[in-house]
């Protein structure tokens, strides 16, 4: 999927609450580092989600308007709420953890349904 939104000219990003060491250890894991054009962990910001700031920080690295961006996110708060406020298409990918249900904009259960949810915005 990555791969794919990349080919498109897209660019992405991921924000992350968290430890600096321990979050970019999981991102490596993943094998996902270098199809992100911004990454932004918490600790390093000095933010946390849902602060505006982090996100703001994110889109300007990105060199992107909120309104033109998709923010995939598992927390309803922290994630789609915060997303959402700034202008941002909030995407929610429910979490077993959670079961507070957000006003997403669109809900998603894999991600491989994100590159249609892309795809119907670009029409």
């Amino acid at each position: 999927m990555l791969e794919s939104l990349k080919a498109q000219g897209l660019k992405l990003g991921i924000i992350s609450n968290g430890k600096h060491q321990f979050q970019m250890g999981n991102i490596d894991a993943l094998g996902i580092t270098h199809y992100m054009d911004a990454i932004l962990v918490s600790e390093s910001e000095k933010l946390r989600k849902p602060d505006p700031e982090i996100f703001c920080r994110a889109l300007g690295r990105l060199g992107v308007d909120a309104a033109e961006s998709v923010f995939v996110g598992d927390h309803p708060l922290n994630d789609i709420e915060a997303a959402q406020g700034l202008g941002m298409y909030g995407v929610w990918k429910p979490s077993s953890m959670l079961d507070l249900a957000p006003s997403a904009n669109a809900q998603i259960g894999k991600l491989g349904e994100l590159q249609q949810i892309i795809k119907a915005l670009n029409e």
